[in-house]
């Protein structure tokens, strides 16, 4: 078995000091970019690949990690905070530590005002969940000229100078819903709602986008109304829901895009249409579990949240180690949940 290149053999072969070496892995200064340029070619020529944990242990390395998040209290951010905090267990053998900043949704100012007070010194990397807008893509662009790694999670900015997206394809969710619905109506012509979280989230667009493609293309007979918005809160979405519902008693579908499920099962409760609409939601939680097993939900577009986590730790980790992320370890998969393969929520 041919033996792994070292730190010494890129010395032999650039001709320089073992310390030489040490301060261009390590990017420190004091070196001429002519020594720079040998000591890589070197490292081109061995194949040499830097154990990036080794290092950081040797140098006592944590990586400092600012998870902000929008502050709503659903089932889905609980999700994914709690597959951070699993991901956390195993991480803290890799030394790294993390800070969780909940954030107004609304609130752009605030939010553009807690990123621009991040300070690099401490802070290595940062996983950002919001709204895309003017200040925040300015806030995200500042820390990138700092010198701070930003990945986007579930909600894509990808009009910013973010480093990486964590989250599923979200075109490709909202054609598989409405492929999920035009199926599962039948054929049968008729009305079809369409809530969702709010208007301005990358997500709620692009996974409307899909779906209406998807509907326009291959089920002409479905007519999918104007966006409602829930504005992340169940009680508001019963209310705009169960209005549209008594407006279009001939709704046959209805596209659960973002939160509130639960507002939603509610004001169909309270309709007493003729036949219950056909109801495709997004991200399974306890809420839409429940009303998975009701019937009253036909099928789940979600994602997993612990892979979310552990994907944004990988990803912010490659991009401080200068490494490359492993784009099929990172594919967040788009999963299909039905009340016949409902998994346990314990």
């Amino acid at each position: 078995m041919v033996a792994k290149p070292t730190v010494n053999d890129i010395a032999r072969v650039a001709g320089v000091s073992l310390a030489t070496v040490d301060r261009v892995l390590n990017e420190r200064p004091g070196v001429r970019d002519k020594t720079i340029r040998k000591v890589q070619a070197a490292i081109d020529e061995l194949g040499y690949v830097r154990d990036t944990a080794a290092a950081n242990l040797a140098r006592q390395k944590t990586y400092r990690f600012v998870f902000v998040l929008p502050d709503w209290k659903g089932q889905f951010l609980a999700s994914i905070e709690r597959g951070l905090s699993e991901s956390l267990l195993n991480a803290r053998q890799e030394r790294t530590e993390v800070r969780t900043i909940r954030v107004p949704n609304h609130d752009h100012t605030q939010l553009a005002r807690t990123l621009a007070d991040l300070d690099p010194a401490e802070t290595d990397g940062l996983a950002i969940m919001a709204k895309e807008t003017p200040l925040v893509r300015d806030a995200i662009a500042d820390l990138r000229r700092r010198g701070v790694p930003v990945v986007s999670l579930v909600s894509d900015q990808p009009n910013s100078d973010r480093d990486h997206f964590v989250g599923i394809d979200n075109v490709a969710a909202g054609r598989t819903a409405g492929l999920l619905l035009g199926r599962f109506t039948g054929g049968r012509q008729g009305k079809v709602l369409v809530v969702i979280t709010n208007r301005q989230s990358r997500d709620m667009i692009e996974r409307r986008h899909g779906f209406d493609q998807v509907v326009s293309a291959e089920f002409p007979h479905l007519d999918p109304q104007p966006s409602i918005e829930g504005q992340e809160d169940p009680a508001h979405t019963e209310r705009v829901t169960l209005r549209a519902l008594q407006q279009h008693p001939d709704t046959i579908g209805i596209y659960s895009v973002g939160a509130s499920v639960q507002g939603i099962g509610r004001a169909i409760a309270r309709a007493h249409l003729p036949e219950r609409p056909v109801l495709i939601d997004h991200e399974l939680t306890e809420n839409s579990a429940a009303l998975l097993r009701e019937g009253v939900i036909d099928a789940v577009i979600t994602q997993n949240t612990g892979h979310l986590a552990r994907s944004a730790l990988r990803v912010l980790r490659a991009k401080c180690d200068k490494t490359p992320v492993i784009k099929s370890q990172e594919t967040i998969r788009i999963d299909i949940v039905l009340r016949e393969n409902l998994p346990s929520m314990t």
